[in-house]
């Protein structure tokens, strides 16, 4: 017999992820790999328009997938095997919508994707239900609104189908700020019991999990033209560069105890949404690795300062974002608060740099670090950069 989906204390010791969030997260690696590969194709056909609006809208789609499940599982994990089972058709579910991503990409087909999101949904209102089954009062109203909220979302998605490919944008529009309401609406009465350092945990591990993704995606692609140009100079500030960015990306995320700062919905629903530019920032620099790696060999159809902005433009906002809703709130006077922002600007500036773009960024955002790292010692606060 299943146990009764009773809420977790939010002020329960040593929680951490548990070896299943951590299996949930791994399925997303397919879909994120897969829009940040239609993204880098795009660009470097000249498509931008429709290549950063097809990517904003399927990264949204993954992000939220994944946030729905995320924020639950920190309040009700139960663990037993009806729980498991039911996150187990969750996944199965991602990876229908990893699969249906290119389609939906480059024909605005979203039928697979909407399939995917049925599962995942129709398995997300079912942990819902059985929460509201073993929770009285202003919980179980809760948990029945969500239920509610998530299936009307749903419904709304089937303007992706039943609309023309043109409106696809549009949907998006609608129904996505519909879903970001849900919470707020929900919770309106009473909040749910998320852990602060569990949520502040599953958000770093999925971090990890998108800059790992975009090592890879950069990989391949100087794998790719080391087997086809074997020129290894011209190759070398680009990998360098991007490897630089990457790790300089970890370094500035990981730097702030963010759990400190989420007491409330009203702090971490502002810094959860927050992360949707975050995520996507820091998914994105790998594809515009990929574009400046083909760029360099002739086979993107843009400029070198356009291909230089695919990885400058994303690096950037990533720094800004990060800065915004996640490491400004651990800062200590002007200096340090100044560091991440005068930054972004800087890498921005590298665009100009041409085909030594990447480096020249790479070679900013270590500087980020190392001018962080000086002003923590002499002022003796936390790490924050």
């Amino acid at each position: 017999m299943p146990v009764l989906m009773r809420a977790r204390r939010r002020d329960e010791e040593h929680r951490t992820a548990t070896p299943l969030e951590l299996f949930f997260d791994l399925c997303f690696v397919v879909a994120i790999a897969e829009a940040g590969r239609q993204l880098a194709h795009a660009l470097a056909e000249g498509q931008p328009g429709h290549g950063i609006t097809g990517y904003l809208m399927l990264f949204f789609a993954i992000w939220w997938a994944w946030m729905n499940f995320s924020w639950f599982a920190s309040a009700y994990d139960t663990d037993d095997p009806l729980y498991r089972v039911v996150t187990l058709v969750q996944m199965a579910g991602v990876l229908v919508l990893a699969a249906g991503v290119p389609r939906a990409f480059t024909h605005s087909d979203f039928t697979v994707i909407w399939f995917g999101y049925l599962v995942m949904r129709l398995a997300l209102v079912t942990q819902w239900l059985r929460a509201a089954h073993a929770c009285r009062g202003a919980e179980r109203r809760t948990a029945l609104r969500y239920a509610l909220g998530v299936t009307v979302c749903q419904i709304g998605w089937l303007g992706l189908l039943a609309l023309p490919k043109g409106d696809v944008p549009w949907v998006f529009v609608v129904v996505g700020p519909l879903e970001l309401a849900v919470p707020a609406l929900a919770e309106r009465e009473q909040q749910t019991t998320w852990h602060p350092h569990h949520i502040a945990e599953r958000y770093g591990l999925f971090t990890i999990i998108v800059l790992g993704e975009t090592i890879a995606a950069a990989t391949v692609a100087v794998q790719s033209a080391l087997d086809e140009n074997d020129e290894l100079s011209a190759l070398l500030p680009i990998a360098g560069g991007g490897l630089l960015l990457v790790f300089a990306a970890y370094w500035i995320y990981f730097a702030v105890p963010i759990h400190l700062h989420l007491r409330s919905n009203r702090q971490a629903f502002l810094w959860g949404y927050g992360h949707y530019p975050v995520f996507g920032s820091a998914a994105a620099i790998g594809a515009g690795i990929e574009i400046a790696v083909e760029e360099t060999f002739g086979k993107a159809h843009l400029s070198a300062f356009a291909a230089a902005a695919c990885v400058t433009v994303p690096a950037a906002l990533f720094m800004a974002t990060v800065w915004l809703i996640h490491s400004r709130h651990q800062k200590r006077g002007p200096a340090q608060q100044l560091v991440l922002p005068v930054s972004s600007l800087l890498v921005l500036v590298c665009t100009f740099a041409g085909r030594w773009a990447v480096l020249a960024a790479g070679l900013v955002a270590c500087g980020t670090v190392a001018v962080g790292v000086a002003l923590t010692s002499r002022q003796g606060t936390a790490l924050v950069e």
